[in-house]
């Protein structure tokens, strides 16, 4: 039964509140998919834990994140998105306190779940408190400058947590977020204005059919390499997953109202960017995950000097990123998200040919800056490619899913990565590291290029007197009168 409520009640504060607001919880849930990764070598000497466990302190986050993004958007919009994004923060406050506290790997893990669970509720309603508080004439510059933080929180992860690491320890990359958290809940509060959705039916059923198959599959990968492909709660764990993401596809079928109904899956364009999404984000993460402990376990650098280099990767889009949107409005979002992806496949083969036991910096700056240039043009079109691909009632689902996707993509990257690198070599010295790490490498780099002929898959811009089919708007054609979509736009990875 749908909620009789208003779209908005009075206004308790202005744009201004409201951009700071979002902007600085939109750093925080951005700032952990990453931050972690320069902290793995000090976590792992401190805790002792295996690979595994390595991959689970942050396979652990993206992975609630991911499977409850849109179940957080849903509640939100049914029960007021002032107050759950008030929850929000208070769990992701709390589950960093407790990662912070963690006596050990697997009370980490735990920590870290629960901060996902924060994330999905809280992330997902930044950008829609931020289109309730900003008038409409002023949301491109607002919606910019959210953008441009997170985008900001992803290039300076590894670095913050690098140097948070090395001058403090790697408690306080968690630490970090507890004040921040404090601050802002007394602002969100008094501040933001509270809005509701359309109350559709929160959609349970689904949100724990994909919850336990993604669970499923990423457990299966995550622990094969350590008792064997034929252990049977490995196999029980690949069948159950796969079976339960099978009845998901079903029910995003068959069901009234699914948080991803399937149906939009029959546009190419749709289908495309999410394929093109979820296998860039494959690569990358994974790469990101074992690149970072190889240039601090095997070449020696500091966890500072670890984030420092590989700024020319995850900084770049602070650069390429407003050419990137230029050349996507003259020419089309899909060319150039098809050449950012196989610019980034070729870092990550240039990555996988030069990494050696003692590589010099200079051998890998070339696939650190062709990576960081891939990776921006693929980031500033693929958002608006998302939103083109749908009908404007339905850009809400549309976003949620392709973050979710992004978010699926990287605890799916790290599994497979990982258990290719503990197939191949593992960390019983420089050698075994490189031996490892190199096919790993190379199949990141297959995954993107995969990625990139799926984002060819795209229709092209169409040519001016054909009208879309279905009323699904043209490749770079924005719906008119329509605002930021209700439930999710960009999410930490962006």
């Amino acid at each position: 039964m749908s909620q009789k409520v208003p779209q908005q009640t009075e206004r308790r504060g202005g744009a201004v509140w409201a951009l700071v607001i979002t902007s600085v919880a939109g750093f925080m849930a951005a700032l952990d998919n990453l931050v972690v990764t320069t902290a793995l070598p000090s976590i792992r000497e401190d805790f002792g834990g295996a690979l595994d466990d390595l991959e689970w302190t942050v396979s652990a986050y993206t992975l609630t994140f991911a499977v409850l993004l849109m179940f957080g958007a849903s509640l939100g919009d049914r029960f007021g998105r002032r107050r759950l994004f008030l929850v929000g923060i208070t769990v992701f406050t709390g589950a960093s306190a407790a990662a912070a506290m963690a006596p050990g790997i697997d009370s980490l893990i735990a920590a870290r779940a629960v901060q996902g669970v924060g994330a999905a509720i809280m992330m997902p309603l930044t950008l829609t408190l931020l289109t309730a508080a900003v008038p409409a004439a002023k949301r491109g510059t607002a919606y910019g400058i959210w953008g441009a933080v997170n985008g900001l929180a992803v290039a300076s992860g590894p670095l913050i947590g690098g140097s948070l690491t090395e001058h403090l320890s790697w408690q306080w990359i968690f630490w970090l977020n507890v004040p921040l958290g404090l601050a802002l809940l007394p602002l969100a509060r008094l501040r933001l204005t509270e809005s509701y959705g359309s109350g559709a039916p929160l959609d349970i059923r689904g949100t724990l059919l994909a919850s336990g198959g993604l669970f499923g599959i990423v457990y299966g990968l995550v622990r094969a390499p350590v008792v064997g492909w034929s252990d049977g709660i490995v196999l029980l764990a690949l069948f159950v997953g796969t079976a339960l993401l099978v009845g998901f596809v079903l029910h995003g079928m068959h069901a009234k109202n699914p948080m991803l109904p399937m149906r939009l899956f029959r546009s190419r364009a749709f289908a495309g960017i999410n394929a093109a999404s979820l296998l860039m984000f494959l690569g990358m993460f994974g790469s990101i995950f074992l690149l970072s402990q190889y240039m601090q376990g095997v070449l020696g650098y500091s966890p500072t000097e670890a984030g420092l280099r590989m700024l020319p990767w995850t900084g770049m889009p602070m650069i390429v990123a407003p050419v990137a949107g230029y050349m996507s409005d003259r020419i089309g979002g899909r060319p150039v998200v098809a050449a950012g992806l196989f610019l980034q496949s070729i870092g990550l083969g240039w990555f996988a040919l030069v990494v050696e036991a003692d590589t010099s910096y200079a051998a890998q700056l070339p696939a650190l800056i062709i990576s960081g240039i891939g990776m921006s043009l693929y980031f500033a079109p693929a958002s608006s490619l998302v939103m083109s691909s749908v009908r404007p009632q339905e850009q809400g689902i549309a976003s949620g899913t392709n973050n979710a996707l992004r978010e699926v993509g990287g605890a799916l990257g790290i599994a497979v990565m990982a258990s290719i690198f503990s197939s191949r070599g593992g960390y019983e010295s420089a050698g075994t590291f490189v031996d490892g790490i190199q096919p790993a490498l190379w199949v990141g780099s297959a995954a993107v290029a995969v990625a990139g002929a799926a984002a060819l898959y795209i229709p092209g811009r169409r040519r001016r007197g054909t009208e879309p089919a279905e009323g699904v708007p043209a490749e770079g054609v924005p719906a008119e009168g329509v605002e930021a979509p209700a439930s999710v736009l960009e999410t930490a990875s962006h």
